[in-house]
């Protein structure tokens, strides 16, 4: 997510003076360097406009602007202010002008006082064109006032004359001339199809000549790294044009074109259109365009035709699962498998996005059977390398396994061989001399950032094909998926940087990009999953007590006048740390303050042991998922029943006994670090799930839930969550609740974007309220 910091003074970058400071502005990796990114690219299409201040002094601004680049600036400015963005936006379009020749040219805005008093009165201007019986071309000036039905011609002199004078002088000096001599050469007319200008052409020219984009065809087998050829196509309306149609309008001399008994006004772009052979693209890059309808060429978005592309990958082939597999697969998983490898066949990645406990490892398994190209290199967490060697051993028996981990590795050349991320970082050079016939990334979200180790050796190993597993493909940004989807895919979704300054928000554009390449089903979808149990989630409120209230109001007193006094990234480590040790003394005050064991009282733990009492009476058995691996020692510590604790640093074998020791009903307590154990693990003995902290991410803690919440789960399944009333807790929750509201398309930074708040609205959202 883009979280801007405060705007940029007009004129101004980081304190610079905004001509010398925009390439450090266009490299800034935040807000406004996407803003930055946008303004040049507006700029080069030609949107920009002469204006004045309310000083009277003459100005460039961004415009006029179509409802496309208008929806892409509201997307952007919903992570800032909209009158902020469009004054930076102003800022960089009067800055480049002034560096080179023209009318407005110089480093000092001038004083134009006909221009103020033509923005004033609102005072629109216009071209009606006449031809005469030899299709030469006459112009009429005209004006029209905010209250005037129609336009008039100009006529005599004075201040609209001047008026209209500045503003040729400004953006077509041809227009001062037509005050005085009305015909157009035909160079003028050629130029006034592409200037901003508002014409009023005669009924008996036409201007509905437009171009496309075209793809050829791939030969053969279709693969990512093909080049397609990438052609024009001109249609009258909407009949295409036959190669010598266009070849006429390649040729004329004069900017109007004799076709089909009508003459057309053949804009210069189109014109050079007509011949112009574009670049080849590579498959990848024609799949984008083929979903979308649209291309990026030379910098314009243009329309591109339906091609078969698009046809083909939808079109999914049907076959039974493999004889091999000893389960029997349920329809949507059969469809996934169906999916997958229509997607390998065409030498394009997938990523399978099914909610947790659907399944995605048996699906997977299928694959490979079907595929029958050994070997397969599964990277998964070390916590679910248990997982998929006993699944693969029950439904693909006589499948060759091997686990490549721990000090004794050996890396085996048949079968499916599992690892882990962070032997495959280490062992990245062994892995790619070997030749993979498919590789498979589970819990994909682990490389979710590009620039990481892990992703950077994930993406250095050869594989014919490529697969992400995740339940969670976006957590915090878009980047996320651009990431998943640019290692299964190469290339899909553009460069890093193209794709943020396209895509600041998902849209219905993104969608259709997006869609062929990543499934994903809830349980809650019809006939997904209708054999689970009903699964409840209760906010459950809970008083500080006397010792946390006062801590509370005590570190909230102390750092809100801390922070308003510091600034920039001391003011922002401020913040974050006042947010931890808020959520710290909701937990405990030992929590907080550190204590090797729990002193003190808790609003939470007294409920908490209340539940487990419960819970346990009733021969249940819970997880409870904390986000602090130091809380969750303290609990580890105080909980009297039979307990297990699992969290980042536990080795693969004890995690495994662990596992076996609560499915067994051995321990009827797991107690889990979110963050170590939200994925992968198979606990469907649980019929309670306690998140005793918050998390910022619905989508984790809905993962973490799924640890019980998942096929083989036979009891309804009860989830607790612990919110401390009246503290930022709750206001995290209700806010929780509006971005699970809005599903997957909602995304955000965690508690990095509540560093950018105001002091006053970060007072808002620590005060300590009466229950």
């Amino acid at each position: 997510m883009f979280v801007p910091a405060d705007p940029p003074r007009l004129g101004q970058f980081n304190g610079k003076p905004l001509i010398e400071a925009l390439p450090e502005a266009l490299e800034d990796p935040g807000y406004w360097g996407v803003a930055t990114a946008t303004a040049l690219s507006l700029i080069a299409r030609g949107r920009i406009v002469p204006g004045v201040t309310a000083g009277g002094h003459d100005t460039w601004r961004i415009g006029p602007l179509d409802h496309a680049d208008e929806l892409h600036l509201r997307q952007l400015a919903a992570h800032g202010d909209y009158d902020s963005l469009r004054e930076f936006l102003d800022a960089v379009a009067d800055v480049l002008p002034r560096t080179g020749e023209g009318a407005f040219a110089g480093p000092e805005p001038r004083q134009v006082p006909e221009l103020k008093a033509w923005a004033d009165e609102q005072i629109k201007l216009s071209l009606r064109i006449e031809t005469t019986d030899d299709l030469r071309f006459r112009a009429i000036v005209q004006v029209r006032g905010i209250t005037d039905p129609y336009p008039r011609d100009v006529r005599g002199s004075g201040r609209e004359l001047d008026a209209i004078k500045a503003i040729g002088r400004a953006t077509w000096p041809p227009l001062a001339r037509l005050l005085d001599q009305a015909e157009l050469t035909d160079g003028e007319v050629a130029e006034l199809l592409d200037t901003d200008i508002e014409v009023h052409w005669p009924k008996n020219l036409t201007t509905s000549l437009s171009a496309r984009a075209v793809i050829g065809e791939p030969s053969g087998q279709f693969k990512a790294d093909d080049l397609l050829t990438f052609n024009w196509q001109l249609a009258l309306g909407a009949e295409e044009l036959t190669d010598a149609e266009m070849d006429l309008i390649a040729e004329a001399s004069r900017p109007v074109v004799r076709l089909r008994d009508q003459w057309v006004l053949v804009d210069p772009k189109l014109k050079k259109k007509a011949r112009q052979q574009l670049t080849p693209i590579t498959a990848v890059q024609a799949v984008t365009a083929a979903l979308t309808g649209t291309a990026i060429v030379d910098g314009e978005q243009v329309p591109v035709a339906p091609h078969s592309l698009a046809t083909a990958i939808a079109t999914i082939p049907e076959f039974p699962q493999p004889a091999a597999l000893k389960a029997h697969l349920r329809d949507y998983q059969l469809h996934g498998l169906r999916w997958l490898a229509h997607m390998l066949d065409l030498g394009l990645g997938a990523c399978l996005a099914d909610d947790m406990g659907l399944g995605k490892t048996i699906t997977l398994i299928a694959l490979h059977l079907h595929r029958r190209q050994e070997p397969t290199l599964v990277v998964c967490p070390a916590s679910l390398l248990g997982n998929w060697e006993r699944e693969i051993h029950r439904f693909a028996p006589g499948t060759p396994v091997t686990r490549y981990h721990g000090p004794q590795r050996t890396l085996a050349h048949e079968g499916v061989v599992l690892t882990t991320y962070g032997t495959m970082r280490l062992d990245a050079a062994a892995l790619r001399e070997h030749a993979w016939g498919m590789v498979v990334a589970d819990e994909a979200q682990h490389v979710k950032n590009p620039h990481s180790g892990t992703a950077k050796a994930l993406r250095s190993i050869p594989a014919g094909a490529r697969v992400a597993l995740s339940g969670t493909p976006v957590e915090n940004s878009l980047s996320e998926l651009w990431s998943i989807l640019d290692w299964t895919t190469p290339g899909l979704l553009g460069t890093h940087r193209a794709f943020r300054t396209r895509w600041p928000e998902p849209d219905d554009t993104l969608a259709k990009v997006v869609r062929p390449f990543l499934l994903r089903r809830r349980k809650s979808d019809p006939g997904v999953a209708p054999e689970l149990p009903a699964k409840t989630e209760t906010d459950l409120p809970v008083s500080l007590t006397t010792e946390q209230a006062a801590l509370y109001e005590a570190l909230t007193r102390e750092t809100l006048e801390q922070i308003a006094s510091s600034d920039g990234m001391a003011r922002r480590g401020l913040v974050l740390k006042l947010l931890t040790g808020l959520k710290q003394i909701c937990n405990h005050p030992s929590h907080y303050l550190g204590h090797s064991s729990l002193q003190g009282t808790s609003g939470k733990l007294d409920l908490l042991d209340e539940l487990l009492d419960t819970i346990v009476a009733e021969d249940g058995s819970v997880l409870i998922f904390t986000q602090y691996v130091g809380m969750a020692r303290l609990l580890e510590q105080h909980i009297k029943q039979p307990t297990r604790f699992l969290h980042g640093g536990t080795p693969v074998p004890q995690r495994e006994q662990m596992v076996d020791d609560f499915q067994q009903g051995r321990a009827p307590v797991f107690l889990l670090s979110l963050k170590a154990a939200g994925t992968g693990l198979n606990l469907t003995r649980a019929d309670h799930v306690i998140h005793f902290d918050r998390w910022w991410n619905p989508a984790v803690e809905d993962q973490a839930t799924d640890r019980a919440y998942r096929i083989g789960q036979t009891r309804p399944v009860q989830v607790h969550k612990l919110v401390t009333e009246g503290t930022i807790e709750e206001r995290i929750a209700a806010l929780l609740q509006d971005k699970r509201d809005l599903a997957d398309a909602v995304l955000h930074g965690g508690e990095s974007a509540f560093t950018e708040l105001t002091d006053a609205e970060l007072a808002e959202l620590v005060q300590l309220r009466s229950a």
